[in-house]
């Protein structure tokens, strides 16, 4: 019987042009919680034993490796630790289907603002806010990790499409700007 081997959706690819850089992120597991109706109590009892509480609208919160992600209404991301199982919740394990990239510079808002229809700079979008929107074309749930630093969660299968819409856009940013390509 032939043995798999898991690979990334990019093989760990990474690149820094005018002063941003782009690279893929292995976050570790990433699980779907649905809250059920009636099952807010016990959905927070469950992620009490991660130190995590459910998020509010558009935010994500971070506790010793585990961050939660709010993804929709009743529903959240778990990523970078095994999620319980809890009573009051769907939930469903979701590694495979995401892929995650890192985008970190001063211009790197500069980037993100033409593929995403959101004010993004940080008086706007603050460090902590997570939104479910559109990169370019595709779907996406983009994270402002940092003053200069986002994470841009897209579906598996749009990998590629989403690294080459964002190539693109920084050696654009970076032409601009007069950095030689």
């Amino acid at each position: 019987m032939p043995e798999l081997i898991a690979k990334s959706a990019l093989d760990g690819r990474s690149l820094t042009l005018g002063g941003v850089t782009l690279a893929e992120v292995a976050i570790g597991p990433i699980t779907s919680v649905a809250v059920l109706p009636g099952g807010a109590k016990a959905v927070a009892k469950g992620l009490k034993a991660l130190g995590l509480t459910f998020p509010a609208p558009n935010t994500f919160t971070e506790r010793k490796g585990a961050r939660i992600v709010w993804t929709g209404r009743d529903q959240a991301f778990v990523l970078g630790v095994d999620c319980p199982t809890m009573e009051g919740a769907a939930i469903t394990d979701q590694s495979d289907g995401w892929a995650v990239l890192a985008v970190s510079g001063v211009a790197a808002v500069d980037v993100l603002v033409r593929l995403v229809p959101l004010d993004l700079r940080l008086g706007a979008f603050p460090v902590g806010t997570a939104v479910r929107s559109g990169l370019n074309h595709m779907n996406a749930v983009i994270l402002r990790t940092g003053d200069y630093a986002f994470e841009v969660m897209v579906f598996r299968s749009m990998a590629r499409t989403a690294w080459h819409e964002l190539e693109t856009t920084i050696s654009m940013v970076a032409a601009r700007a007069g950095v030689k390509i």
